[in-house]
């Protein structure tokens, strides 16, 4: 409350200086919101001069008091005063009000030093010339202002760096972290500079320099595990499975680890770099996995590559995981590599499958039907009215909300069918085609006919069709599955009805014209079986691949399904009808 004397600011605004850091140190958090002490700090510096500045913003205050306060022994405490602010406004990027500060800074020393020379940065140019002020020994000060100045270098790039990376500008945000990795700051916010470096050199379409930033990153801190998180996604751009699948098992480890006291070797300062960079893009890039989220990984990467026995030994560690309440410890906002749980079940009853353990995938599936059963309506309608409406207009909201109704009925519509259709691999492999014949059955009428149909025969919203999608596949497969146990049964001609029906829902698809040549062969119905092979031999791509490079990709809970409905003797049956037509051929007066 006492008034403004000139002989007692520099005092004043030292102790101001030493508070905030200590405020600063104190918390050990990001610094956020408003320095509101510089602000009285400044105001009480032109009140001892005689002015007045309460009506000015923070910027214009700063003017001010660097352009009309010229006291020789205030010069020091104010420099180092807005150092401080500088990093203030870094820490809320407001970079522009930091260029425009030290521009104020090095003019008020001296008028011609603040040039930026073309090609440098100007923000990282106009902090590097700044004169820190001579350090006077009457007045201690917590952190002297020639560090805070190494500090705001290194966060300044550091942050532009990030700002070039969300901006897709590459080759400058490559620059820019470069030049932060040689700054002043702890291991920590050095091995999340090279992670940052590593991101971007994979994005550059640079895996190799990728992996070495990376590990760079994990020599400086092995607790940097987000830096391990994309070492497995950059071998696993690269395609290389085995080093992808070590790099997950070590996470994995590690995040079950506690992790040891923070130890750094690096001096401790109060104001800190990692206290100046918390923007989203960086914690998007550093973003901890969950374990349950590295388990999943595994499992899908092992199911993906044909290692069954290692993806079953995943999935059920992963599974095992729910009793824990893992939905409650895992984000839910579109960051985490988990897809919704009943694709999870899916995929497993899918590794179950292929391991031989199909009353455990008959049993996971019916985990699914029981649980999604009720969460579907009788009737579900998908028009083309239900397009995801413009929120500015009246009832968008309500609109929006019925078509993710619809579309979170579909999903269930969807998991239960593939729950059906699994059950009935399951049995065929069992060697009980009826009870296959059953399961497929109920894929087919109770989940998709009563329902689905009343999709697919409509126009369907855009926003819906990628659901609609891989029920139509879903009920092709179900259709082909039973059509295949029919011929195992000897109801050949129930056989052929089910195989024209999938070919009137994917015409032209190859399993399915197969296996109708194969159904019309059996009823020995050889011409028009042999007309059906010519036709498709002409108009059919092989099978290998069907489907899968074709629109968009299928769920990885219905890739087995997709396999096991390959026709298998496609090159004995041609010979049968290439026999066949050969001999008509001959038999046929000339």
């Amino acid at each position: 409350g006492l008034p403004a004397a000139l002989p007692a600011l520099p005092l004043e605004l030292t102790v101001l200086y030493n508070s905030l850091l200590f405020t600063v140190g104190a918390s050990d958090s990001a610094i956020k919101g408003e320095a509101e002490g510089i602000r009285q700090g400044l105001l009480r510096v032109l009140e001892a001069c005689g002015a007045c500045g309460q009506d000015l913003g923070t910027e214009e205050l700063w003017e001010k008091v660097l352009q009309e306060v010229t006291v020789e022994e205030l010069q020091a405490p104010l420099h180092r005063l807005g150092a401080l602010q500088a990093a203030w406004w870094l820490a809320a990027s407001q970079l522009g009000s930091v260029a425009g500060l030290f521009q104020l800074l090095s003019t008020a020393e001296d008028p011609g030093r603040a040039h930026c020379s073309e090609g440098q940065n100007k923000l990282l140019s106009l902090i590097k010339a700044w004169q820190v002020p001579p350090e006077g020994a009457s007045l201690p000060i917590v952190q002297s202002a020639k560090d805070l100045k190494e500090i705001l270098c290194t966060a300044a790039a550091f942050l532009q760096g990030l700002q070039e990376l969300e901006a897709r500008n590459f080759p400058t945000a490559l620059s820019l972290l470069q030049e932060a990795a040689g700054g002043f700051c702890s291991k920590n916010i050095l091995a999340q500079i090279h992670t940052c470096l590593g991101c971007c050199a994979q994005q550059m379409g640079k895996p190799q320099t990728a992996l070495q930033q990376l590990k760079r990153a994990l020599q400086v801190d092995f607790q940097c595990l987000p830096a391990l998180s994309h070492v497995a996604a950059v071998y696993h751009d690269l395609g290389e499975i085995d080093a992808e699948l070590q790099a997950l098992t070590l996470l994995y480890e590690a995040l079950g680890k506690s992790p040891p006291a923070a130890a750094s070797s690096s001096p401790c300062f109060l104001m800190r770099a990692e206290l100046l960079v918390h923007t989203p893009v960086l914690t998007s890039l550093l973003r901890h996995r969950h374990p349950s989220e590295v388990k999943y990984l595994l499992a899908q990467r092992c199911l993906q590559d044909g290692r069954v026995a290692d993806a079953v030994e995943h999935y059920l560690d992963f599974l095992s995981l729910l009793k824990d309440g893992l939905q409650q410890q895992v984000p839910l906002d579109g960051s985490s590599a988990l897809p919704r749980i009943p694709e999870v079940f899916l995929e497993a009853a899918s590794a179950l499958e292929q391991a031989g353990r199909h009353q455990d995938a008959i049993t996971v599936c019916e985990e699914v039907i029981s649980r999604t059963t009720d969460l579907i309506p009788r009737v579900l309608r998908v028009e083309e009215r239900l397009e995801q409406p413009d929120s500015s207009l009246p009832g968008a909201e309500l609109a929006g909300g019925l078509l993710s109704q619809k579309k979170e009925s579909l999903c269930c519509l969807a998991w239960r069918a593939a729950g059906y259709l699994h059950q009935g691999w399951a049995w065929a492999k069992l060697g009980e085609s009826k009870e296959a014949v059953t399961q497929f059955s109920r894929g087919v009428l109770e989940c998709l006919e009563d329902a689905v149909l009343r999709c697919v025969c409509l126009p369907v919203a855009e926003n819906l069709q990628p659901e609609v999608e891989v029920l139509q596949k879903i009920r092709l497969l179900s259709l082909l599955g039973r059509g295949m146990q029919f011929l195992e049964l000897g109801r050949n001609k129930e056989a052929l009805l089910d195989f024209q029906h999938s070919l009137q829902i994917s015409p032209g698809d190859p399993a399915a014209a197969s296996y109708l040549v194969q159904a019309l062969w059996e009823l020995n119905r050889k011409q028009e079986a042999a007309a059906q092979w010519q036709k498709f031999s002409q108009s059919c791509p092989s099978q290998d691949g069907q489907q899968q490079g074709q629109g968009r990709p299928l769920p990885l809970y219905l890739v087995s399904c997709l396999e096991k409905a390959v026709f298998p003797h496609s090159e004995a049956l041609a010979r049968s009808i290439q026999d066949y037509l050969g001999t008509a051929a001959q038999d046929t007066p000339s």
